[in-house]
């Protein structure tokens, strides 16, 4: 075979390869060639990001059963003690920050800034947070929480 006849075989068969997985779609084979190979990238847009199934913030499944009896005795969860904080268990918590540390959002379940500052607050009130009120939930919120759900336990 010509050198040039080898490359193009070699492009070819990458191109077929490519093509099979999924990577290379719509390629051809100069333009395969050219660009080294990369796997596709989603992209989304803000209005389409679902909400986290579960988010414990650090929470073992023990712990978060806990947060949900005492959610179920006050707010208003009628989910599963099944340890897993998900969109209802955090309803169920904006509605307690709702109603006393500030949280001023949608009773969505969604945990996001305004959510997290509004636990802050709670957490550095009764429960030994020292982080800044800044509605990220790092290693000193999730200390706390902890805390929070070991004060929740007697409500199983």
């Amino acid at each position: 075979m010509r050198p040039n006849a080898v490359t193009r075989t070699l492009v070819s068969l990458a191109a077929v390869a490519g093509i099979a997985a999924g990577g290379l779609a719509g390629a051809t084979a100069a333009s395969a060639s050219a660009q080294p190979v990369r796997p596709a990238q989603a992209t989304v847009s803000a209005g389409h990001i679902a909400p986290l199934a579960v988010n414990n913030l650090g929470l073992n499944s023990s712990e978060a059963t806990w947060v949900q009896c005492w959610i179920k005795k006050y707010y208003g969860y009628n989910g599963a003690l099944d340890g897993k904080l998900g969109t209802d268990s955090w309803k169920a918590m904006q509605r307690f920050l709702k109603t006393h540390w500030g949280y001023n959002d949608n009773i969505d379940g969604i945990v996001g800034t305004n959510t997290i500052k509004a636990l802050q607050r709670n957490l550095k009130q009764y429960h030994g947070y020292t982080g800044d009120i800044d509605g990220i939930a790092g290693a000193k919120t999730k200390a706390a929480f902890k805390d929070f759900a070991a004060d929740s336990r007697p409500h199983c």
